[in-house]
């Protein structure tokens, strides 16, 4: 047993939470609402985030961060992208001890472009982690938490690490892979948000699945396009962080991503599908990121390029759509050529 603090007590990091627990680990969960963690302690459930979810009672929420992260030898950070650099600064305030640093946000930075790993190592001493693994697969927080058969990707830049973090989750019903290319799997994880806010949106327009199937499809190029120009190997994406997480989530009812494309396309403004939801919607900060990213790169991007012309320039959901249909012809296999040809001549 480990003692192991989850810094999140949204729907997902509560049920990671769980699964620590399950495997026999002493956890303590932390939120900046002291409100929430009362009414966690007192009731046993996270009803906003996880309703009808039974929390074990020996498992305690905090809203101390120097209490939450005494003595314990791990923790996971399963915040929001924009809270990250914050918490990290708090955390290295009252750290006093090296620990196993594990995260599991799906995001990009905007203006920085940073992964969550990168703006995790600028912001903690090397002195108080050995390294840093992040967290990723199709995994909706809702059926982890009723232990529903899962599987995700352990990655980090030392197999050990990652190895660690997998022995700290791993259990008969959720299964954790290894893998060395934790570019791939942040990008991957974080990608696929836009084009699940592509396919509530062609869903919203009533479109089918040949539509929808179109839009993935074609959205994992765009994702293997800029996760290999930043480094990635091109075959994680079509392992449980690529293909895995887009099919989960562009499919789901549980995905927040795929729900706020839906509601926009059927005429609800930005602020209001926001307000409605009241939850973090990372394909949309994504989405600013990656557009901005793709240009400095000079790779092209059209259903991300689409999606920001919708979401920050109020252009018409079904008129993106129509114009990514009477793009120019181009052969199917041109993006998986370049990126091969480009993988095997550097």
């Amino acid at each position: 047993m480990e003692k192991i603090a989850v810094l999140g007590a949204g729907s997902w990091g509560t049920a990671l939470a769980m699964v620590l627990y399950d495997n026999g680990h002493e956890v303590k969960l932390w939120t900046h609402d002291k409100s929430h963690a009362e009414e966690m302690n007192q009731t046993h459930q996270n009803i906003k985030y996880l309703p009808n979810i039974t929390l074990p009672e020996d498992m305690r929420a905090y809203t101390s961060l120097a209490e939450v992260v005494k003595d314990v030898s791990a923790i996971v950070f399963v915040l929001p992208t924009k809270a990250i650099r914050d918490v990290c600064k708090q955390v290295k305030e009252v750290l006093d001890h090296k620990v196993t640093i594990i995260h599991g946000t799906k995001g990009i930075e905007p203006n920085t472009f940073k992964r969550v790993s990168e703006i995790m190592e600028e912001e903690l001493p090397p002195e108080l982690y050995n390294d840093i693994v992040v967290l990723s697969g199709p995994s909706h927080a809702e059926e982890v938490s009723e232990k529903q058969p899962t599987t995700v990707t352990a990655s980090s830049k030392t197999m050990k690490d990652a190895e660690r973090a997998q022995d700290l989750f791993i259990n008969e019903r959720f299964r954790v892979y290894t893998s060395a290319d934790m570019v791939g799997v942040e990008l991957g994880g974080s990608l696929k948000n836009i084009i699940a806010l592509g396919a509530g949106i062609s869903d919203g327009l009533g479109y089918g699945d040949n539509a929808k199937a179109a839009l993935v499809t074609r959205g994992l190029a765009e994702i293997a396009r800029l996760g290999t120009a930043k480094g990635a190997d091109p075959l994680t994406f079509v392992g449980l962080s690529g293909v895995g997480d887009l099919i989960v989530t562009c499919t789901s009812i549980h995905s927040r991503n795929w729900k706020a494309g839906n509601l926009l396309a059927k005429g609800n403004k930005l602020e209001d599908v926001l307000a409605e939801m009241d939850m973090v919607v990372e394909g949309i900060r994504t989405t600013q990121a990656a557009y901005a990213l793709a240009k400095e790169e000079r790779i092209e991007m059209p259903i991300t390029t689409g999606l920001y012309q919708i979401l920050f320039e109020h252009a018409n959901p079904k008129d993106i759509v129509d114009q990514l249909m009477t793009r120019m012809r181009r052969h199917e296999m041109e993006d998986l050529s370049l990126i091969l040809s480009n993988r095997y001549t550097q």
